[in-house]
């Protein structure tokens, strides 16, 4: 009989071996000093520094106040349901493309300035309004709030998707409206305290990705100069080796600042602020026993507006892929062309690529994750988890840049295998986030029974579990 802990040490290497390898790759270049005086000294730094504390911050806030208040309005009940049904195609949006459309929108040629004039506005012409790329960021914290407000639901409702935890906590939300409580206090004092420790994981995700994102904060962000994690990016691409180093220790301190960021805000979840206000005792005017939350028309509202939102922008896309001859302030396009979608197609091989590198590293990180679930011990996975987290919580352009130097010393530079691993690195915790509350909280009682009828383990794995 093999050693029981062989499986997950085997796979702690599969994983870790490549990621610390990256990391160290990259840790030289925190202790070269010229390359931190270039830093420190370059003009655009401190600027840079600021935008991406506020775009980072604010859109990690808003995301988990709108979040939040979503779920308030919406668990339990039927628009929660509802809320729960929409999100899986919200996420399948990607960030970039979510970017762009939402740009030909906003833009001063863009749709929504298109149906204010010339009769509302009087503008023959686009005006020179800073709307995307606003030297403010309002428009990378726009996308930022309206991508990851349905991730963040998408992680509590792994957590209430079991029927028992949803069970459990409408009967406490039951007996708190019986003691007088209003649904809203009932479920802020009952609830949230309970969910909110578990969301912290995902909370420190969006806010690493807020404050690091590249490809959306060069779609829409500000240009001068842009966030830290562009001017990092730059620096990396440049062909100056001084410049490059650079770039390395604007990702050092990307880290650094997001590491201090994360703190101050694990931190301040757990202040004794806000146990004093979840038990101060108040129960507010109403004394409504019911607990189905009403369908109220705000709530209603917030809930039609965030498919909406999206329809829209993609809507804005498929038009903007065709559009030929478009001369403002028409609302359609005078000409059609689908010269873009040919160029797309010359390009067959280039998007076979992309699927096949979602597929298997979907499939591998999916793979590995249930076989980590199964065989870990709850110690080793308790420690492991902050390790298998880092490329969810550190900056894309400092492990990146380390699994670039990787591939380069094995030869796997510019290929599809390399391209793999890194894509699966980064999709792993995605998919331990995802599964670990329902297959943790699996009932014990099912493998017995399937052991007593003489299954084996894979059979109740792939029949059952």
């Amino acid at each position: 009989m093999r050693h029981p802990l062989v499986l997950p040490s085997t796979l702690l290497l599969l994983l870790g071996v490549p990621l610390l390898w990256a990391l160290a790759s990259v840790a030289a270049s925190a202790f070269d000093a010229s390359a931190w005086q270039g830093f420190i000294a370059d003009p655009q730094t401190p600027k840079a520094l600021l935008l991406t504390l506020w775009t980072g911050l604010a859109s990690t806030l808003l995301s988990m106040g709108l979040a939040a208040w979503l779920l308030s309005r919406t668990f339990p009940g039927p628009l929660w349901a509802r809320l729960v049904r929409v999100l899986g195609p919200l996420l399948a949006v990607p960030h970039a493309a979510f970017a762009i459309g939402l740009a030909a929108l906003i833009a001063p040629s863009g749709w929504l300035l298109r149906l204010a004039s010339p009769w509302a506005t009087g503008f023959t012409s686009p005006p020179a309004w800073a709307t995307t790329q606003d030297p403010l960021g309002l428009g990378l914290i726009a996308v930022l709030v309206a991508k990851e407000v349905p991730f963040l639901l998408w992680a509590a409702a792994t957590q209430l998707q079991r029927a028992d935890e949803s069970q459990r906590l409408t009967r406490e939300l039951t007996v708190a409206c019986t003691m007088g409580y209003t649904l809203q206090r009932a479920w802020w004092r009952v609830l949230w305290p309970q969910l909110w420790p578990r969301l912290r994981w995902p909370m420190l995700a969006v806010l690493a990705y807020s404050l690091t994102v590249v490809d959306v904060a060069l779609v829409i962000g500000p240009t001068s100069p842009p966030t830290l994690s562009v001017l990092a990016w730059r620096w990396l691409l440049d062909a100056d080796l001084a410049r490059n180093a650079q770039g390395a220790v604007a990702a050092w301190w990307l880290a650094a600042v997001l590491a201090l960021a994360s703190a101050l805000l694990w931190r301040a979840g757990s202040l004794s602020v806000w146990r004093k206000r979840w038990t101060n005792g108040e129960r507010g005017r109403s004394t409504s026993h019911k607990t189905q939350t009403p369908a109220k028309p705000m709530t209603a509202g917030a809930l039609l507006a965030l498919p909406g939102l999206y329809l829209t922008v993609m809507l804005a896309l498929a038009v903007g892929s065709v559009s030929g001859v478009w001369a403002f302030p028409a609302l359609w396009p005078q000409t059609l062309t689908t010269g873009a979608w040919a160029s797309v197609w010359a390009s067959v091989g280039t998007v076979g690529t992309t699927l096949t590198l979602a597929l298997a590293s979907s499939a591998a990180a999916l793979v590995w994750s249930v076989a980590w679930l199964e065989c870990a011990p709850p110690r080793w996975d308790a420690l492991a988890r902050r390790f298998i987290y880092l490329p969810l919580v550190l900056p894309a352009v400092l492990w990146v840049s380390g699994v670039h130097a990787v591939t380069l010393r094995t030869g796997l530079d510019a290929t599809w295998v390399g391209l793999w691993l890194a894509h699966t690195l980064a999709t792993v915790p995605y998919v331990l986030i995802a599964l670990s509350p329902a297959y943790l909280g699996f009932d014990a009682r099912y493998w017995h029974i399937s052991a007593s009828l003489g299954k084996r383990r894979s059979t109740f794995l792939m029949q059952v579990k």
